[in-house]
């Protein structure tokens, strides 16, 4: 089978991908709780003869399928998420990348080829909440026996990333005691002095970090005590983030020292929970010009140059270990927001059926790409290597 003929079949399913597509947004479930969505698309790849595993890792709506073209050669990952968002639904377009994979999945099974390769898809959840990738590579699921790893997702334009924001999460609790401000505030201590006093390092900080750092945060819970009462309880919230996670590592140990500064000056207690790390992505030119080769060779729609400003992704945990790409496909208006009642408007739309379609081509493309002619593989995996160590060797 060529790679016309793969795009043929990808075609030829256009029916049932949009239907697939417009259940899953019909059904909009948040994270880990995405069992109808699961449930479509396990089921789907078990009828097209993927050896299907679920539950990976402990999570219930995680999962595996595999096919094998013969033994040994690369093996391709396809990465997909179906999770929605609480309130608004399928507002980041989510409902899209399940069966734009499963159709790459399965266009790259039925491929004609001497070659041997492996197709694995995995059913990534809770990627807008509590990052269901880092989930899975804390429980085992790591990734690494993939040689490349490929994702979609819609947008206001079709192009790929260059870098993702790496970002820390924090929780972050002050403890002191409690008394009566004006009868005996000798003997009280502050939690939300010592919140406030953080905070107010943390303002000093920033001139002293390089300048793609940014740290933001927010008062949790102060107590809820009168102004009378000397709050014995406070708890922020708070996001440390740089496109270097080595670098952010090295920025989290001062960010640290200054919240336990702020304890000891204030005589309190400061409990430091990171609550999530999410990495940067580490950016594969030659796998993001392949993927923009196909886009052009399948006429996508407003086809833009790499976005240099984005975001955090647990997409990036992946993608500091395996080279990887995202091709986002155009299919909301240019300028629209992600997470807006925009991407709702338009989730049904033939722009989002056409995105499946288009998501679905480029990236068997791709991976026909990496399949066909190892030493382009190996050149992506070279590549990969590199900037990392680059990225690494520049944070000390």
């Amino acid at each position: 089978m060529s790679k016309e003929a793969m795009f043929q079949e990808i075609d030829s399913m256009r029916d049932e991908l949009a239907a697939m597509a417009d259940d899953i947004f019909d059904h909009p479930e948040t994270g880990l709780e995405e069992f109808h969505a699961a449930a479509v698309l396990t089921g789907w790849l078990e009828k097209e003869g993927f050896f299907v595993e679920r539950g990976v890792a402990g999570i219930e709506t995680a999962f595996r399928a595999v096919y094998h073209h013969g033994e040994g050669g690369p093996n391709i990952g396809l990465l997909c998420e179906y999770d929605a968002l609480p309130g608004i639904g399928h507002a980041c377009g989510h409902h899209m990348q399940g069966p734009s994979i499963l159709a790459a999945a399965k266009a790259l099974k039925d491929a004609k080829t001497d070659k041997p390769y492996t197709v694995t898809v995995y059913g990534t959840p809770a990627e807008e909440s509590v990052s269901g990738k880092i989930m899975m590579i804390q429980r085992g699921c790591d990734f690494t026996e993939l040689d490349a790893a490929f994702m979609m997702h819609g947008g206001p334009a079709t192009q790929v990333d260059v870098k993702s924001l790496a970002n820390t999460k924090y929780k972050i609790i002050f403890r002191g005691t409690s008394s009566h401000a004006a009868i005996k505030p000798e003997k009280g201590r502050s939690a939300l002095d010592g919140l406030i006093l953080a905070f107010q390092g943390i303002e000093f900080l920033r001139e002293h970090v390089n300048s793609d750092v940014k740290m933001h945060y927010t008062v949790v819970n102060c107590g809820g005590t009168p102004a009378n009462v000397v709050p014995a309880y406070a708890e922020a919230s708070a996001y440390v983030r740089s496109y270097n996670r080595a670098y952010l590592d090295n920025v989290c140990e001062r960010f640290e020292k200054v919240l336990k500064g702020a304890a000891m000056m204030t005589e309190t207690e400061v409990e430091i929970i990171r609550e999530k790390e999410v990495d940067n992505k580490i950016p594969v030119l030659s796998l993001n010009d392949i993927v923009m080769e196909q886009a052009k060779a399948v006429n996508a729609p407003r086809l833009r140059p790499a976005r240099e400003k984005t975001g955090s992704t647990d997409f990036g945990n992946v993608m500091r270990r395996v080279p990887g790409t995202c091709a986002r496909i155009a299919f909301v208006p240019e300028g629209a927001a992600a997470h807006s009642q925009e991407y709702i408007e338009a989730g049904k739309t033939k722009e989002a059926h056409d995105a499946v379609i288009f998501g679905a081509k480029i990236i068997a493309g791709s991976a026909w790409e990496l399949i066909e002619k190892p030493e382009l593989l190996a050149k992506v995996k070279e590549e990969f290597r590199c900037n990392l160590e680059k990225e690494n060797s520049e944070a000390k």
